[in-house]
């Protein structure tokens, strides 16, 4: 199905004998990329040196944004030079010519298109990589018909990264590849930093396939203006335990890129990455919604599918769990679901934003061309054309008709699948990005949400309440808490458990730091029970919110008489409709819904249900009292028709332990408070 069609996009027709599950085949692929590029030639600059869409500039500055345009779209060139021919019919040529052209006008140091000269922890730094894998992956197309002077002068641009400060998380990979391509063209270059560059991430790294992006205690944050940084020891700060999307784009992604272009001098250091590329593979996998949907989780989520550029390394290089027609079966339902959805604008450009433009999702550091970073999800047209991937019939993948939960333990993750309606949900009990000083509030809703999907966003926005998949204490004045530090306690394939501490609006008062609330996640058919622990002030309420649901059409309000309250969308651009509903199964006492507009990457206007306690007496449940708060909740999110109305799970607590039965007897017995004891897990009854 068509939803958005793509205007001026020209597809060959679907395959269906070889790729029975997508249609899509190379030449798709080949068509897709020639549209991007296509599409972008009325925002290049006189010289080529700048590419600039149109849109909210980054806080880089207009020069820094337009060679972002440049240097990310040339690595989605340069794989389009490197596909071959077939069916461009001889453009490939004036491809070549355009970047080639731009190249020389950026580098000119006397030229009037020149690029901004590379400074410690500048953004030049980043698209500094994306020309040296450009040029390496295009070495006949353009490097090797340079003149040396013209060599010099590129390397010359490239080399300002040498001996530069980096930004103290994934940029200091930038750093390795671009040294890497300037030393295997003989240019200057530093082996110990390109060698320090890689052992960085070392000890980031956490098992499983799974990054850190950055150390906990980060040294270093923008102070003032693109220049201004602090840095060093009186810099530190907690900056969260980042798992994202990163490992893709990121983490995996440029260490192998360094290792094509240096060779055999990788060595040990390649074999090592894909391995562990194999193990993140087997993981990752499991958060793509057999629709081509994508997890809606983290930073840069404009970039798309650039998500898929590690499942094309993990064939390149032989280090994938995945089947070549499982590959192409994932990696060409995604490209297809963000084509069909409007990931392309009226004009043929990928806007900030998700399905459509949406600047609000976007981070300050994103310009107009930043969503081009999506030219690494093309790499696998880097394969030839009778590589298996294209030749393979498509294949499904594991399980993915079945249903599933899955621990994550290293990112606290726990994926909730419905073969029913193809959802995948993850429960958040681990990854938090925690924004940079001199930002007080520090919570992110891309990351300190309890869940997310491949069908829903949070609610954003610079005055979004915090609602949506957060449970909130409310404050006499009705503000509410947030959820910034995740602490981890245990990941199963049963059920997913954390502590974080609620923090009122402001920065942290010393000497008050609030009571811990631990919140305890199981999956139940298509529903998740949510049970907390917590200690409230007198005069405080609390809320908590199930998964936002957006569309272009206002979602339709179902209020129950328990507890509960229920919001619908019908189907649309974005695929059949979904159901979001919450129930109160203890404690709870009344619902109601919060509608938003403007506020989600996934439709102009969002509902979201919510559970709500009013304010607690004057005897409370303080932490003066030692007494300690249990509610417990049920949230849904379906797309599937007939689901039921409640969890068929059983809720008897006593105190602080919740007992949860299951009609074939299994049974859960947990604790929500600390200090943390394991839950309980008794099998179904034989």
């Amino acid at each position: 199905m068509r939803d958005r069609p793509t205007a001026g996009l020209d597809l060959p027709p679907e395959d269906r004998a070889g790729a029975p599950v997508t249609g899509w085949t190379r030449r798709h692929w080949i068509a897709v990329a020639d549209h991007l590029l296509a599409s972008l030639r009325p925002y290049r600059s006189p010289l080529g040196a700048r590419i600039s869409p149109p849109g909210r500039g980054s806080w880089s500055g207009g020069d820094t944004d337009g060679l972002e345009g440049f240097a990310r779209t040339a690595v989605l060139a340069a794989v389009r030079l490197a596909a071959g021919d077939e069916p461009a019919r001889g453009r490939l040529g004036e491809l070549a010519d355009q970047v080639t052209a731009g190249l020389l006008a950026g580098t000119d140091p006397g030229g009037p298109e020149r690029w901004p000269a590379v400074t410690d922890y500048s953004q030049q730094i980043v698209e500094a990589a994306s020309l040296a894998v450009a040029l390496h992956e295009s070495r006949p197309w353009i490097w090797e018909r340079l003149t040396p002077g013209q060599r010099e002068q590129v390397a010359g641009w490239l080399g300002g990264t040498v001996g530069r400060g980096v930004r103290e998380n994934n940029h200091v990979l930038f750093q390795a590849v671009v040294g890497e391509f300037l030393a295997s063209v003989g240019a200057g270059h530093d082996r110990g930093e390109i060698e320090d560059r890689l052992d960085r991430i070392e000890p980031w790294y956490s098992g499983d396939g799974w990054y850190l992006d950055g150390p906990e205690t980060r040294h270093d944050y923008r102070s003032g203006g693109p220049r201004e940084f602090a840095v060093g020891p009186e810099a530190a700060y907690d900056a969260g335990r980042r798992f994202d999307h990163y490992n893709a784009w990121g983490f995996h992604l440029y260490p192998l890129l360094w290792a094509r272009i240096a060779g055999e001098r990788a060595g040990a250091r390649a074999v090592l990455y894909r391995e562990r590329l194999h193990r993140f593979l087997a993981q990752y996998r499991w958060l793509f919604g057999p629709d081509g949907a994508v997890l809606h989780q983290g930073r840069s989520l404009s970039y798309r599918f650039a998500c898929l550029a590690p499942f094309w390394l993990g064939a390149l290089d032989g280090a994938t769990p995945l089947t070549p027609g499982q590959t192409r079966r994932l990696a060409s339902g995604v490209l297809r679901h963000f084509t069909e959805r409007g990931a392309t604008d009226p004009r043929g450009l990928l806007p900030l934003g998700w399905y459509g433009e949406q600047s609000a999702a976007a981070q300050v550091y994103s310009s107009p061309g930043s969503p081009y970073a999506a030219a690494m999800g093309f790499l696998g047209l880097l394969l030839p054309a009778g590589h298996p991937v294209w030749t393979a019939p498509e294949e499904p993948l594991a399980g993915e008709r079945a249903d599933l939960t899955a621990a994550l333990p290293v990112p606290g993750f726990l994926v909730h699948r419905t073969a029913a309606d193809g959802l995948v949900r993850v429960l958040n009990h681990g990854s938090c990005y925690l924004t940079a000083p001199p930002a007080v509030e520090r919570d992110e809703p891309h990351y300190a949400r309890l869940a997310y999907s491949t069908r829903t966003g949070p609610v954003i926005g610079p005055e979004a309440p915090r609602i949506d998949n957060h449970l909130a204490l409310l404050l006499p004045d009705g503000t509410a808490t947030r959820r910034e530090r995740i602490h981890p306690l245990a990941v199963t394939d049963r059920y997913a458990a954390s502590w974080h501490r609620p923090l009122p609006p402001g920065g942290p008062v010393p000497g008050a730091a609030p009571p811990p609330v631990v919140s305890v996640s199981v999956p139940a058919g298509p529903w998740e029970i949510r049970v907390h622990g917590l200690r409230r002030p007198p005069g405080w309420g609390l809320r908590e919110g199930g998964y936002a649901l957006a569309a272009e059409a206002a979602p339709e309000t179902v209020l129950r008489e328990l507890p509960g309250a229920a919001v619908r969308t019908a189907p649309g651009a974005n695929g059949p409709g979904l159901v979001s509903a919450v129930l109160g199964l203890h404690g709870w006492t009344a619902a109601e819904v919060h509608r938003r507009e403007g506020a989600n990457a996934f439709g102009h206007r969002c509902a979201v249900p919510l559970l709500v306690l009013p304010p607690a007496p004057a005897q409370g449940c303080d932490e003066s009292s030692g007494r300690i708060e249990v509610v417990v909740g049920a949230v849904l999110l379906t797309g599937a028709p007939g689901a039921p109305p409640a969890p068929e799970v059983t809720v008897r607590v006593a105190g602080t332990e919740v007992r949860l039965a299951w009609p074939d007897g299994r049974e859960l017995l947990v604790r929500p408070v600390l200090p943390w004891q394991a839950p309980v897990d008794r099998g179904p009854a034989t």
